[in-house]
């Protein structure tokens, strides 16, 4: 999906303080666009790795070419992170390097929407920069490595498809591999796009989806609400008593401890 469909998270985060930057991923995503280097225009490119997935031959193969996707987005976050805290300036348009002020390089979080939720995680334990994760409903295709495994990591899905007894497997098996501080949150009502804008812009036209019947309103609240305690305490060591258990204001979230 494009950058833009987490626009209600980044907006939160920027307006607690954070400098945030959405991230495409070229030939992962619709509608991509880089300027040409003849300076005019913009060349587009769509989502080769969407039919590389349809392609695979069968379920491992499918996982298969997910998990080495995973890898990749987060070997994208960590080529975004060297540009916007000291990249090459460019010729035209904005140089990621005038952001660089702005950022305190010891204070850097990770998070993703589905495979780029596995992919915020992934980079914890690969880029060292990268000191909290989270993932929003996420499947683990490519598990973590070890040097991320003691890093906070923050799970948010759906009932559904991620409570400890669920289908995917993963999380529970990504769970009891990390040895550093975690939550295991998951939400009554809500279906895989719940954690993204889409239920948020489904309400503003009177659409909404009957096998996620959580409103757009309380989804915004819950996903940025969440999110946004987890870098808090991690990042600026702030106290934040939503992580710590259920509360009255969120009967929809509950709290795993397998």
């Amino acid at each position: 999906m494009h950058r833009a469909t987490l626009s209600v998270l980044a907006e939160e985060l920027a307006s607690h303080g954070y400098v945030v930057a959405l991230l495409d991923h070229a030939h992962e995503s619709f509608g991509t666009d880089f300027p040409r280097r003849s300076g005019s225009g913009t060349r587009t490119l769509t989502c080769a790795a969407c039919d590389r997935v349809e392609q695979a031959p069968d379920d491992a193969g499918e996982k298969k070419v997910l998990a080495r996707a995973a890898r990749n987005r987060a070997a994208d976050i960590s080529f975004v992170v060297d540009e916007l805290t000291g990249g090459t300036p460019h010729a035209t348009g904005p140089r990621p390097r005038d952001y660089a002020p702005l950022i305190d390089t010891r204070r850097i979080g990770a998070a993703g929407h589905s495979l780029g939720g596995n992919a915020a995680a992934v980079a914890a334990g690969t880029d060292r920069r990268i000191r909290a994760a989270a993932d929003l409903d996420g499947t683990f295709f490519a598990p973590v490595p070890r040097a991320g495994t003691g890093r906070p990591l923050l799970l948010l899905g759906t009932e559904d498809g991620h409570t400890p007894r669920a289908e995917d497997t993963t999380w529970l098996r990504q769970w009891h591999r990390q040895r550093g501080w975690k939550r295991w949150l998951t939400v009554t009502g809500t279906g895989h796009l719940s954690f993204t804008d889409l239920p948020v812009l489904g309400a503003r036209l009177g659409v909404t989806d009957p096998t996620a019947p959580l409103s757009g309103e309380r989804s915004r609240r819950i996903t940025t609400g969440y999110v946004t305690a987890f870098f808090d305490h991690h990042l600026r060591t702030l106290p934040r008593p939503l992580l710590d258990a259920p509360t009255p204001t969120n009967p929809e979230v509950t709290f795993h401890r397998p």
